[in-house]
């Protein structure tokens, strides 16, 4: 197991160092000159030239890169040409409103959807199950700007019960909250279901049955623990979008979020913020699809056996 971890790690800080590259050559490659969002278009080309070179933009492309790596080594992720302010206190301003929509939009999806899972396997092809099912599909196909947009004209215009828009209060994230977790509760709902029906076929659960066991320890204690071993690691594989939050609904509604900064950097070409915000993503994808594997290895010993080499 200590091997595997090891082994992780360093293919992860690979897959850092790849993306970040990746990043940076996409920003680079972009149609346009990053200069001309910074200054008026009276500014004369030698001025811009001189802006250019103070911001390190005349250098090679190899350079460039170099240079940002060494700055992000200790901890500067520079300065963002639009809001002239460091990326870092910017992305940290950002950050608690992500944080606030994700985090309870996740919790409310997995409350909601592990349940409806387990039922749906339970009742497989009754009507309870087909019309779920049903209905999860018809949600995961919906564009999330078009349910977003919906709630707005439905609860905020016509019936007047909630706020369009703003962060100032807990009332402004329920529309937030409910199209993200109506939009994403689809895919989780399914997935468990498919994983409790896998389960339903192992061997140790016909033993518990013939052991007598009631049909809710079975259900809790073999079928649905082991069913969430794939739910964990989506769970995991979940929170790098946190931090960098839903993009579309940030926007709709008009949260001030590490996805709406991403989405309007993206639009004005301000490098150094696009640049921190994946750096921060990528990071954070490996740190937890490591700690998935981990968390995987322990609630299914057949997987830390067959990583430890099948010693003890």
């Amino acid at each position: 197991m200590r091997d595997y971890i090891i082994k992780r790690i360093v293919q992860g800080l690979l897959l850092v160092v790849c993306v970040s590259f990746l990043v940076f050559s996409l920003m680079y490659m972009m149609p346009g000159d990053p200069i001309d969002m910074v200054v008026d278009r009276k500014v004369s080309e030698e001025r811009k030239e001189e802006i250019a070179h103070e911001m390190g933009y005349d250098q090679p492309f190899l350079t460039q890169y170099k240079n940002w790596v060494s700055e992000v080594m200790h901890g500067d992720f520079g300065t963002s040409t639009r809001y002239k302010s460091d990326v870092w206190d910017l992305m940290g301003e950002r950050i608690p409103y992500s944080l606030t929509l994700c985090v309870w939009s996740l919790i409310l999806e997995l409350v909601i959807a592990l349940p409806l899972g387990l039922l749906c396997a339970m009742k497989k092809d009754g009507l309870f199950d087909r019309f779920t099912v049903n209905l999860s599909l018809l949600l995961t196909a919906v564009p999330s700007f078009w349910l977003g947009a919906l709630f707005i004209l439905f609860f905020a215009v016509q019936l007047n019960l909630l706020p369009i828009s703003g962060y100032s209060s807990p009332e402004n994230y329920i529309l937030p909250v409910a199209t993200t977790v109506l939009a994403g509760m689809g895919g989780t709902l399914r997935i468990t279901k498919t994983e409790v029906l896998e389960v339903f076929n192992e061997k140790y659960v016909t033993t518990a049955y013939a052991k007598g066991l009631p049909k809710k320890t079975v259900m809790i204690k073999h079928v649905l623990r082991n069913a969430l071993i794939l739910v964990t690691t989506l769970v995991f594989m979940s929170i790098p979008w946190l931090i960098s939050g839903a993009v579309v609904i940030e926007k709709i509604f008009g949260l001030p979020g590490m996805g709406n900064l991403l989405l309007n950097s993206i639009i004005v070409q301000d490098i150094p913020v696009v640049q921190a915000v994946l750096f921060l993503i990528a990071i954070l994808t490996v740190v937890c699809n490591l700690l998935s594997d981990i968390v995987m290895g322990l609630l299914d010993p057949r997987i830390r056996l067959s990583l430890s080499g099948g010693d003890n």
